[in-house]
C-alpha cells in the first residue's frame, strides 16, 4: 500500500507492528534516516537493540550473502515484543534479494523496514511494496515539516510551553533548516530550557539557532546601521585582524542593508516585512532590524543600497590605488553619517 504525504507522518509516529513491512525512499538520505529512525523507535521502543528484537542489514552485506534477511525475520526472538530487521542504503540491483524474503513473511516474524535513495514509479521494488497488501511504501521529498510534525518533535522534547510568537519562529526556522539540523536545534532548546518553567521565547530560540557565519561581521554593521560612525575604527581593526577581507565586508553590508530594505518596504508596512524574511530572525536581533529598518526609510536604504553597490565595483576595477579595507571603511562611515541625518 501507498502512504500518501498526508497519512505518512501519522504513521511514523504510531506504526502497526503487524504489518509485514515498511519502504522508505528519498533523494535526501538525512530526511529518510530521520523517518526511518522515528519508525523503528516506535516499534521495538529504546531497549529494543538491546533484547536484540533490532537487527540491521547494510545493503552491501545482502548482495554478498543473499540469505541474511530472510534468517534474520524468521529468527526467534529471546525477549517478547515486536522485531524489526532494517536493510539500509539499498537500490533497484537488491529488488530480488529483498522480495522473496518479503513475500515469505509470516505473523509472528520480525517487520522489514528497508530504506532507499530515489527510486522511480517503474521501479520493481517501490511497485511490490505499493502493491502489498500488507506492507507500505512511502516517498521522501523535500516539503518541510507541517506545523503538526513541529510540535511533535517539540513535544517529544519536553517543549510544550512555546509562545505564539515562539512558535511562529520555529515554523519559519523549519522552512529554512536542513533536517537534522532542525531536529539538533529542537534537543538544544529542550536542553536549552531544561527545569525552566519561563515559556520559550524568540530569544531562547536565537541563542540555540544554528550561529550565522558572518556574525562577526553583523558587529561592525550595527554599528553602521545605528549610526555610530566613532565605533567603526576599532571594530574595523578587530575584523581586520581576524583576516576579514573587504570585500567579504562589502557583501555583508550589502546583505544586511538588503534584508532593511525588504523589511522598510514591504507592503504590509515593517512588522509585517520583518516576518517575511527567509531565513528568518529572532528575539533581540529581530526587534535590533526592525528598529533600524524603520529608522532607515525605504528611501534612504536605497541610496545605501546604491552606495555600496558603488564601492563593490571599486573594489573589483583593476585601477584602485586605495587598499580594499580602506576603500570599505570609508563607505561604512558615509553610511554611518547618513544614518544619523533626519
Amino acid at each position: 500500500m501507498k502512504l500518501t504525504a498526508r497519512d505518512a507522518p501519522g504513521y511514523f509516529a504510531r506504526p502497526d507492528a503487524d504489518k509485514t513491512g515498511l519502504l522508505i525512499y528519498g533523494g535526501d538520505a538525512m530526511r529518510v534516516a530521520l523517518r526511518r529512525q522515528q519508525v523503528v523507535k516506535a516499534l521495538v521502543g529504546p531497549q529494543g537493540e538491546e533484547e536484540m528484537r533490532f537487527t540491521r542489514i547494510a545493503g552491501a552485506d545482502l548482495r554478498k550473502d543473499p540469505a541474511m534477511l530472510a534468517d534474520a525475520v524468521k529468527a526467534v526472538g529471546f525477549f517478547p515484543g515486536p522485531r524489526v530487521v532494517l536493510v539500509e542504503e539499498v537500490n533497484e540491483t537488491l529488488a530480488d534479494k529483498i522480495i522473496p524474503a518479503v513475500e515469505d513473511w509470516a505473523p509472528g516474524d520480525a517487520q522489514v523496514i528497508v530504506t532507499a535513495g530515489s527510486l522511480k514509479a517503474t521501479s520493481k521494488l517501490r511497485k511490490f511494496f505499493e502493491s502489498h497488501r500488507n506492507a507500505y511504501a512511502v516517498g521522501i521529498y523535500d516539503d518541510p515539516p507541517s506545523r503538526g510534525e513541529i510540535e511533535g518533535m517539540l513535544k517529544d522534547g519536553g517543549l510544550q510551553n512555546l509562545s505564539d510568537e515562539a512558535m511562529r519562529d520555529m515554523v519559519a526556522l523549519a522552512q529554512t533548516l536542513d533536517p537534522g539540523d532542525f531536529r539538533q536545534t529542537v534537543e538544544k532548546l529542550a536542553l536549552y530550557k531544561l527545569g525552566d518553567p519561563v515559556p520559550v521565547t524568540g530569544a531562547d530560540i536565537e541563542a540555540c539557532a544554528p550561529a550565522s557565519t558572518e556574525a562577526a561581521i553583523d558587529d561592525v554593521l550595527n554599528v553602521v546601521a545605528e549610526a555610530q560612525p566613532s565605533e567603526i575604527g576599532p571594530v574595523m581593526a578587530r575584523l581586520q585582524a581576524q583576516g576579514v577581507q573587504g570585500v567579504a565586508l562589502c557583501i555583508g553590508a550589502m546583505r544586511h542593508f538588503r534584508t532593511l530594505y525588504a523589511v522598510a518596504s514591504h507592503p504590509g508596512g515593517p512588522g509585517e516585512g520583518i516576518g517575511r524574511l527567509r531565513p528568518p530572525v529572532f528575539g533581540p536581533r529581530r526587534d535590533r532590524i526592525l528598529r533600524q529598518a524603520q529608522g532607515w526609510g525605504a528611501a534612504k536604504l536605497q541610496d545605501a543600497l546604491t552606495l555600496l553597490t558603488d564601492t563593490d565595483l571599486q573594489l573589483r576595477s583593476a585601477g584602485r590605488t586605495a587598499p580594499d579595507m580602506a576603500l570599505v571603511e570609508r563607505t561604512l562611515i558615509r553610511l554611518a553619517m547618513m544614518a544619523g541625518r533626519r
